[in-house]
């Protein structure tokens, strides 16, 4: 039994209220920042209370974006982002269950090298391997195009680990069963293991989503057309300007959009976010 303590649960809660504190009040000065005037943030006093440009700030940057410095509009940026993000998370999970399926049960020659050479791919980021997969990307034609900017980031060895682990779990008499009631290697997969995987599908997919949307090294190689550029892009282009002083009520906005759908997402699936993180048991 579990002691009530007042005092104890205080102290729990106001620590709890802090760290909160901590972490959404440059969140707050960024929202601030973004509904005053470029040049307010400038003169080393720092207001509190929203000021009344919000509407025109974020209306300017969502359907014209900063024209100056050759932005496009933010909901371009997001859209490119989304679908960036959605490729990566959905391509990842798709190969690295399908693999993690092989390796566990199907017995083929060199199947444990294969699942090793894949998990050492694990100490290969993508900065180590960025200058041979540009050249093929290049040559394939895919600069300035979806495919460049998520085809290369697709695979996941950590992903096809996860599903390994997952898939070990489970007691071969389950296959057994299935194998007597008739079932094929992709009925017992679609019918049987993708359904026990859902809250780790889902789990994997909240991280993937935001690994994805939160991509700037890569986009900014591949893509020099302002079409593809997404969104962490312009944020990073607006804030180095060279000739004038920097719009921070207009990158303020920005980066307040940049993190309402990871934030979104997680909202929407922390149910199974957290399932898939701690279940241990099938």
């Amino acid at each position: 039994m579990v002691e009530n303590r007042p005092v104890l649960n205080f102290l729990a809660h106001l620590v709890l209220i802090i760290g909160v504190a901590i972490v959404a009040f440059p969140i707050y000065v960024a929202f601030i920042a973004s509904t005053h005037g470029p040049t307010d943030f400038l003169s080393g006093l720092i207001p509190m209370t929203p000021g009344h440009n919000i509407w025109h700030t974020y209306g300017t940057m969502l359907t014209d974006g900063m024209k100056s410095s050759g932005m496009p509009p933010l909901s371009l940026q997001m859209g490119n982002s989304l679908i960036m993000a959605l490729t990566i998370a959905i391509g990842k999970i798709a190969i690295s269950i399908i693999s993690a399926y092989a390796i566990v049960y199907f017995k083929f020659p060199g199947r444990g090298i294969a699942f090793w050479l894949i998990f050492i791919t694990l100490m290969m980021p993508v900065e180590v391997r960025i200058l041979p997969t540009y050249k093929v990307v290049a040559e394939l034609g895919m600069l300035n195009t979806y495919a460049g900017l998520t085809i290369p980031l697709i695979a996941s060895a950590t992903a096809t680990f996860l599903f390994r682990q997952v898939f070990l779990t489970i007691p071969d008499e389950l296959m057994e069963a299935a194998r007597i009631d008739g079932a094929g290697p992709l009925k017992f997969f679609w019918d049987i293991l993708l359904p026990m995987s859902r809250n780790n599908i889902a789990a994997l997919f909240v991280i993937l989503f935001i690994y994805g949307w939160n991509q700037y090294l890569w986009p900014l190689i591949v893509t020099t057309d302002t079409s593809h550029y997404t969104i962490v892009m312009g944020i990073k282009r607006m804030a180095d300007v060279t000739d004038a002083q920097p719009q921070w009520n207009y990158i303020m906005a920005t980066a307040i959009l940049a993190m309402l759908p990871p934030v979104l997402v997680v909202i929407f699936m922390q149910k199974l976010f957290v399932k898939g993180l701690i279940e241990t048991e099938k």
